[in-house]
């Protein structure tokens, strides 16, 4: 059984894939503890060659394809499935979110006196005041309609113990999974350990989403449903 699995899914990340994975490869240098399971979402460019080809030289790597996209969500909660960590969890795979917090968050869960209560989760700096004003805006919005603080929602890693993900119940396929995880790590009383973490530029490739203001409605509008109906249940 591994120490921990860590969720990375791509879409269209063929330009990142290798400078990813070399990262990693120097991180977890010497321990065998760590599985990285990469869920190829349907990508249309040559990530899922580049992911073939790497998992047959890395004894840390799990592959896992779907086709077609199914959604950011789709993808995190496929790869969780197959964990087989002690803990688990997911961060990004595109450069912005360095290899390093994953094990940072590792070492925050490990050293916990109640680690199976334990939901650690970044905390994003250094980041473009549009975004950050994006971010608050949101952050407030949640926090009043759940009654709970919840800040900085999509910052990576999160990680937490794996009996957590058992009891998820229909999670969404998009990116209201941040939103839901930490939503029910509240409402199930977990202890919640925010650590400051870099939030990078992109080295290659775009964000499949986030492109303009326009995006950002979209965003908006379908994370306003989905947090509508979470708060009924």
């Amino acid at each position: 059984m591994k120490k921990l699995s860590i969720v990375i899914p791509c879409y269209n990340e063929g330009g990142a894939v290798h400078q990813l994975l070399a990262r990693y490869e120097q991180v977890l240098a010497g321990r065998e503890d760590v599985e990285v399971i990469v869920v190829n979402d349907g990508s249309k460019d040559d990530t899922q060659v580049i992911l073939e080809e790497e998992s047959s030289r890395l004894s840390f790597l799990k592959v896992l394809h779907i086709y077609p996209n199914g959604g950011y969500g789709n993808a995190i909660v496929t790869g969780l499935k197959t964990a087989t960590g002690e803990f688990v969890g997911w961060t990004h795979g595109d450069m912005q979110t360095p290899p390093e917090d994953v094990i940072r968050a590792l070492d925050i869960i490990e050293s916990s006196a109640d680690s199976q209560h334990l939901y650690v989760k970044g905390k994003r700096q250094g980041r473009a005041l549009p975004d950050v004003f994006f971010t608050v805006g949101m952050s407030l919005f949640e926090s009043l309609l759940f009654r709970m603080k919840l800040n900085d929602i999509n910052a990576q890693p999160n990680i937490f113990h794996h009996s957590f993900f058992k009891k998820w119940e229909m999670p969404p396929k998009d990116f209201s999974l941040d939103l839901y995880a930490f939503v029910l790590a509240r409402r199930y009383a977990m202890k919640v350990k925010r650590f400051p973490v870099s939030f990078n530029a992109r080295t290659t490739g775009v964000s499949s989403w986030n492109t303009d203001w326009k995006s950002k409605v979209k965003f908006i509008k379908r994370t306003l449903n989905f947090s509508f109906k979470l708060a009924k249940q």
